[in-house]
């Protein structure tokens, strides 16, 4: 049997994770969820027992169980809050700790699925954690660094994940000429210019912006849901006449999947409280007291997140359920509206590609293939952005949400990338 050695390919990524080999000449995706390729990167503290990963995070938090639920900690890397010590699941931790955690997790079940160990990773990482703050970029690979040392790797390299996508494409498609990876994640989009090279590819120049999935539904949660709850309302003042507009700052981080388990606190209790007293409509503060106190951020993120998916695929009625806070309550979602709130986004996203292609030295009639990566680039408008950038290009889905691993997977294995 041929593999790839001690060397374990892992995607760890905002929304979801995997993990792969090589084996006899073909790539492995090891079942670090029971039944599935990929792993839902979301932990859950439960009152009372250890630490939960995954679906089973997920299920627990439908189920209603006490506890505290965490997603999108990709998202937090290179930040102070990554290393303050919150207490969670009736312990003082760190987002460090929990990250280390769910990594050592990983490694254990990948182990148990291959029937080795594995002493060194390969880790992908977008071109940019942070978008124009160099300090803060290097600090959060640092520390996604120390996550996997400290989970029991003796070594782990890194590797960019459009560039790791491409040689999954160059390899699984064959794909020729040249191509643009536009890969759309969770937390991150990120872009690579590339050509084939012998059995493996040249990279041209590779890009990213911090933008993903979770601010596609940080914008969609902004516009249609946070209005019913407050957002965009007005205050009394406790002296003089005229009203204060609803300050913003909550409703921003109860958008925020990384930021959600944060605001179940006695402080925001009471600035909510106070909202309250001075809400010119108290109807929609009273549901945003729901909420915080039934802790039910999370709940209303997922539901947004069906919103956006249901309206992305056109599908006639689509909307926010917001039933859990009050029955029968509801944001109506339609293509025109979802494409309104992610007008930002696209604008974003078009601007990254034409820097990508001019860091590249190509023109957009020079590009060949587009290859649409991640699980966010099955929003519609990652694929109209990409055919009006580059018209003359085929436009190719790879395995969105495994595409990364697979290259990764690959270049523990051998497969070469070149520069230039």
């Amino acid at each position: 049997m041929s593999a790839s050695g001690d060397c374990l390919a892992i995607d760890f990524g905002t929304s979801n994770s995997a993990a792969g080999i090589v084996e006899d000449g073909a790539v492995r995706l090891l079942q670090i969820e029971a039944g599935a390729e990929t792993l839902p990167t979301a932990v859950f503290f439960p009152e009372e027992g250890g630490m939960r990963i995954g679906m089973a995070a997920s299920e627990a938090l439908i189920a209603g169980e006490e506890g505290r639920y965490m997603r999108a900690l990709k998202s937090v890397l290179g930040t102070a809050l990554f290393h303050e010590k919150r207490l969670i699941g009736g312990k003082r931790r760190t987002l460090a700790e929990i990250v280390t955690a769910f990594l050592a997790e990983v490694k254990a079940r990948a182990e148990a699925q291959a029937g080795r160990q594995f002493t060194r990773a390969l880790s992908g990482r977008p071109v940019h954690f942070h978008s124009g703050d160099a300090e803060r970029d290097a600090r959060a690979e640092e520390d996604l660094r120390g996550c996997y040392l400290a989970a029991g790797f003796k070594s782990v390299e890194m590797m960019f994940e459009p560039e790791a996508a491409a040689l999954a494409s160059r390899i699984a498609e064959g794909t020729g000429g040249t191509g643009l990876i536009v890969d759309i994640g969770g937390g991150t989009s990120d872009f690579t210019v590339f050509r084939s090279a012998g059995d493996g590819i040249a990279i041209s120049a590779s890009h990213g912006i911090r933008l993903g999935g979770t601010d596609f539904d940080h914008a969609v949660s902004m516009r249609h849901a946070m209005p019913l709850l407050g957002l965009g309302g007005a205050l009394r003042r406790d002296f003089g006449e005229g009203l204060l507009p609803v300050p913003n700052a909550l409703y921003v981080d109860l958008s925020t999947w990384a930021k959600i388990p944060f605001l179940y606190n006695r402080d925001t209790e009471r600035a909510v409280e106070d909202m309250l007293r001075h809400a010119v409509e108290p109807k929609p503060m009273q549901r945003l007291q729901a909420v915080i106190t039934d802790e039910l951020g999370h709940e209303l993120a997922f539901a947004v997140e069906r919103g956006k998916i249901a309206a992305n695929s056109g599908t006639a009625g689509s909307e926010i359920g917001m039933g859990m806070i009050e029955p029968g309550l509801g944001a109506r979602v339609t293509p025109g509206t979802l494409n309104a709130a992610l007008g930002e986004a696209r604008e974003a996203l078009r601007m990254a590609i034409y820097e990508t292609l001019m860091l590249a030295q190509v023109s957009p009639m020079q590009v060949d293939s587009v290859v649409l990566v991640g699980g966010s680039s099955l929003m519609a408008l990652v694929a109209d952005e990409a055919r009006a950038v580059c018209p003359g290009a085929a436009l190719h889905r790879s395995e969105a949400f495994t595409a990364v691993v697979d290259g990764l997977a690959w270049a523990t294995a051998g497969r070469g990338v070149a520069r230039g």
